[in-house]
């Protein structure tokens, strides 16, 4: 049987095949709305950030994020 992740991460796979990144995208924000001003918060945060930072953070993050679809069961 297989885990909620991994179904999740097939079915991106499948539309990602299917449709492409851009288009796959397009079809999940369709679905996924989201909250909240990204535009306003993004400048929050990013304004607090240096390169050299965000640099650190990609090398210090995990290759296989078994949590990077959470957003979506929630």
């Amino acid at each position: 049987m297989k885990t909620q992740n991994e179904i999740i991460k097939q079915g991106y796979d499948a539309l990602i095949n299917s449709l492409g990144v851009a288009d796959t995208i397009r079809f999940i924000q369709y679905f996924s709305p989201g909250k909240g001003d990204y535009t306003k918060e993004r400048y929050q945060w990013l304004d607090e950030k240096i390169l050299a930072d965000v640099l650190v953070e990609m090398k210090e993050s995990p290759e296989d994020d078994t949590n990077q679809y959470d957003e979506i069961i929630e």
